[in-house]
This record gives C-alpha cells, structure tokens and sequence, in this order.
C-alpha cells in the first residue's frame, strides 16, 4: 500500500513538473482558420473550440510547450493590425461563438500584450493572408480578369501589414522566433489557382525576410509532394476536409492529417532555425 502511494506521489509530481514546464515554454500561434483548426459547417461544435484542433496543437504537445492560440478564422491582415479594416467574416465569428482564446481586441493588440506578460515565449507562428486573396474573389464574384488586375495591390497591402505585423511583435520585446506560415494550394493541377497561392507565399516571403529571425515555413511544397501521388489534387489525399454536401470533394481547409503535416513542417522549421542560432 505504501509503495503505491509512493508511486502516486511520484506520478502526480511528474505530471505536475511537465505542466509546469508546458507553461514556462510559452508559444503563440497567431492567424487565420488554418491555425484555428477551423470546420466548415460543424453546426453545435462551434460552442466549443476544443472541438477544432489546428496544428498549433500537435506542434506544441511535440516539443512541450504551452499552447496560446489566438487565430480567428477570417481574419485578414488588415483586421489582425485594425477593426476598420474588412475581414472575411473573423468579427462575426467572435460576436456568436468563443476562440480557443477570449480577447476583446484586435488580434495584434493581443499578441503584443501576451508577449508583453510572458517575456519567456519561445516561439510565435503565423497564418496570414489567404482571407485577403479570398475576399478579392468575392469582391471580383468569382470574375478572372477582376481577380488578376486586383491581386496586384491585395499582396503589396499583405506584405505591408505583415512586415508592420512583425515589426510590433518584436516591438513588445519578442526576441525569440517567428515562423511565418505559406500557404498550400487546394488544387496543384489547376494552373491559374496554384499561381495565385505562389504569388501570396512570395509576398509572405518578402515582408518575412526583413526580420532576421523570421523565418518561412514551407507548407506549399510538402502539400504539393504528397498531392502528387492524386495528380496534384490536394483532396484526392486526404490533406483536406470533405465537404459536408458531397464526401468526395473537399472544402479549402485541412484535414486532420493536413493540420498534423503542417505541424511537422512547423516543428522542423523551428528546430532547424533555432540551431542554426545556436
């Protein structure tokens, strides 16, 4: 009897030492619905965000550390810096159902007082900009020709807010990395849309490269090895979630196992960037 309340003891002590740990390594994930981990059409499951688990998640139980995630599906770059700023439906989201972190402010307002009241965070990821293209694509109703003669200036404001994003996170004290998601294409074998995608993710790239501590997680390019084996077609793999109306055909956010690669290309990210500062 005693020796198994020893051995209690010692089991509630480890499992009290790695929360603590968990908690002194703080890590803030920051963006849009990818981060969230968000369902399209999840009916009652909106009530609870626990219900959506994004990459963040399965990054932050491999390396052990704390997991804040402040995304909002629908943000964009410019309602992450601004409420004044159009948005593809993140306000709304708010105003019915909870985030998997309560905040009344703008998403930037939040990051920089967390980094503020946790100087220890370790690393801040972020997904952001896919929202501004897809608003451009509702604005133009689906028009090519409105779409290409828009983009232009829809990625130099992306790269503007992005680069301005960053500056305020290292501006609240943040010395540690920043991992800047890209963006994978939903459809490898549709030209005109893989362009697109390859055209944001360059934006994402050269607003990321003046921070010298920023770097670019690769999601494109993992996406696109495994879509191969499907002819480029993202869903025919698995990586993203069928569709509610149809179960072959996919809607435009990852699946578990999308969210669990990109958490893979995260988590090398990080490590490879962090020893190469070592």
């Amino acid at each position: 009897m005693r020796l198994f309340q020893f051995a209690a003891i010692l089991l509630f002590a480890s499992v009290l030492f790695a929360s603590d740990g968990a908690s002194a390594r703080p890590y803030l994930a920051l963006g849009d619905s990818v981060s969230f981990g968000f369902i399209a059409n999840a009916g009652f499951e909106y009530v609870n965000p626990e219900n959506f688990v994004g990459f963040p998640d399965y990054f932050g139980q491999a390396l052990k550390f704390g997991t804040n995630n402040a995304a909002c599906p629908g943000e964009t770059s410019g309602s992450f810096l601004s409420f004044n700023a159009p948005d593809d439906g993140c306000r709304f989201y708010r105003s019915q159902v909870p985030l998997h972190v309560a905040y009344s402010s703008t998403q930037l307002d939040f990051a920089v007082s967390f980094l503020r009241a946790h100087p220890n965070t370790k690393l801040v990821s972020l997904s952001l900009g896919a929202n501004d293209v897809l608003l451009l694509g509702e604005q133009c109703a689906g028009d090519p020709t409105c779409i290409t003669l828009g983009l232009p200036q829809v990625l130099a404001a992306i790269e503007t807010n992005l680069a301005a994003i960053l500056v305020d996170l290292r501006a609240a004290g943040f010395k540690g990395i920043i991992v800047v998601l890209n963006y994978y294409s939903v459809d490898y074998s549709d030209a005109d849309q893989t362009a697109i995608t390859t055209a944001l993710n360059q934006a994402l790239k050269t607003a990321a490269s003046l921070d010298s501590t920023t770097v670019v997680a690769d999601v494109f390019t993992a996406f696109q090895g495994i879509a191969a084996s499907a002819g480029g077609h993202t869903c025919g793999v698995g990586l993203l979630n069928a569709s509610a109306q149809n179960q072959f055909v996919c809607d435009i956010h990852p699946s578990q196992s999308g969210q669990k690669l990109i958490a893979r290309i995260v988590e090398q990210t990080y490590l490879r960037t962090r020893e190469n500062a070592e």
